[in-house]
C-alpha cells in the first residue's frame, strides 16, 4: 500500500464568459488538491492507497471524504478538524494551463500536527508528499518529521509542485525543496517548478544535486516536449509525449506520478532497494506508462484520472 500525504480542497473552476450579467461568475466546483488526485489516480490504476490529510467537517470536507470513500482510497489516516475547506480558484488558459488562486489561511488541510502522526505498519510500502502542504503550517513540519522517519524504511515519493499562492516566498519553497529532497528516493519535478525554484540552474545541475543524496531516480516532465529521466547508474535520455488534442492539463501531473508508482508497485520495485535495482528497460517502460496515463488526462477537462484500462 502507498500511503500519499498532504492536502486536499476543491477546485472552483471558472466557467466561459456568456451574455448573462457581470455581476455573476459561473463556477463548477472539483475535489482535488495534488496530493488528494495522486491518492485517487493510484486506487483508478489499481493500486492499494490510503491518505493522511486533515478533512473539514464542513460539507466540503464531508464531500471529499465521500469521494475517497467511493474511490476506495483508505480512511485509516484521515483526521477531521473543524476548520474549512481550502478553495482553490482556477482559471485555464488558451494553452489548457491552469492559474491557480487559493483561499486556505486556517483550513482544515493545513492542520496536522506533529501529534497527528500515524504509526506505519509493514503494509505501507511507500509514501508520497508534494505541493503546498510542504510549505505551509503546520502541516510542513509534520510532513517533513514523517519524511525524517520513514526514509531508512519505506521508499519515498517527492513531487515539488510549486503553489506560489498559498507560499509566496520562493526561498522558503527552496529551503522546504532541499528539506523534503534529501529524504527523497524518487523525485518527479516539473520544468515549469524547477525555472521558478533554481531559474539560473540546469535541468541537469539541480536533478545531480539530489542524485548525490538519497535519490535514485529525477523525473523531469516538459509537457509537451514529453520527459526526460536522470539516473545514477544509466545515464540521462528523454521519452516523447503523445500527440493528443488537449483539453487542459489540469491533473496531468498527478497523473503522470501515480503512474510512476503504479508502475514500481506491480514490477515489486516499490521500495528503496527495489528502485536501485531498475534496469534502462524498465525504467524507460516506466516512463513511457507514465506518458500515456498523463495523455489521457489531458484529453478530458478538470482533474478527471484515468483507469487502467484507459491507459492499456
Amino acid at each position: 500500500m502507498f500511503l500519499v500525504c498532504g492536502e486536499a480542497l476543491f477546485d472552483f473552476f471558472s466557467q466561459p464568459d456568456s451574455n448573462g450579467p457581470l455581476n455573476k461568475v459561473g463556477f463548477q466546483a472539483v475535489a482535488g488538491g495534488s496530493p488528494f488526485n495522486v491518492a485517487v489516480g493510484l486506487r483508478r490504476l489499481g493500486v492499494d492507497a490510503a491518505f493522511f490529510a486533515g478533512l473539514s467537517t464542513d460539507y466540503l470536507g464531508r464531500r471529499l471524504r465521500a469521494v475517497l470513500d467511493e474511490e476506495g482510497v483508505r480512511p485509516d489516516y484521515l483526521i477531521d478538524f473543524d476548520g474549512p475547506t481550502t478553495l482553490s480558484m482556477v482559471a485555464v488558459g488558451a494553452d489548457g494551463s491552469p492559474v491557480y488562486s487559493f483561499r486556505g489561511e486556517g483550513c482544515a488541510d493545513r492542520q496536522l500536527a506533529l501529534e497527528h502522526l500515524p504509526k506505519l505498519d509493514a503494509q505501507v510500502r511507500g509514501l508520497h508528499f508534494g505541493s503546498f502542504s510542504l510549505a505551509v503550517q503546520p502541516i510542513a513540519d509534520t510532513l517533513l518529521a514523517l519524511v525524517r522517519r520513514e526514509s531508512d524504511h519505506r521508499l519515498i515519493s517527492l513531487d515539488p509542485n510549486v503553489r506560489l499562492n498559498p507560499a509566496p516566498s520562493i526561498e522558503l519553497w527552496r529551503k522546504q525543496i532541499a528539506a523534503f529532497a534529501e529524504h527523497a528516493h524518487l523525485i518527479k519535478v516539473s520544468d515549469e517548478d524547477l525555472h521558478l525554484l533554481y531559474p539560473q540552474e540546469t535541468p541537469e545541475s539541480v536533478a545531480q544535486s539530489w542524485l548525490n543524496q538519497r535519490c535514485q531516480l529525477v523525473v523531469l516532465t516538459r509537457g509537451r516536449e514529453g520527459a526526460t529521466v536522470f539516473t545514477r547508474q544509466h545515464g540521462t535520455w528523454s521519452v516523447p509525449a503523445r500527440k493528443i488534442v488537449t483539453a487542459d492539463t489540469v491533473g496531468a501531473g498527478d497523473t503522470f506520478q501515480a503512474a510512476l508508482i503504479t508502475y514500481l508497485t506491480e514490477n515489486r520495485h516499490d521500495t528503496p532497494e527495489g528502485l536501485q535495482s531498475l534496469s534502462r528497460e524498465a525504467i524507460n517502460d516506466m516512463l513511457e506508462f507514465a506518458v500515456r496515463a498523463a495523455a489521457v488526462t489531458c484529453t478530458r477537462v478538470g482533474p478527471d484520472l484515468p483507469y487502467r484500462n484507459e491507459v492499456d
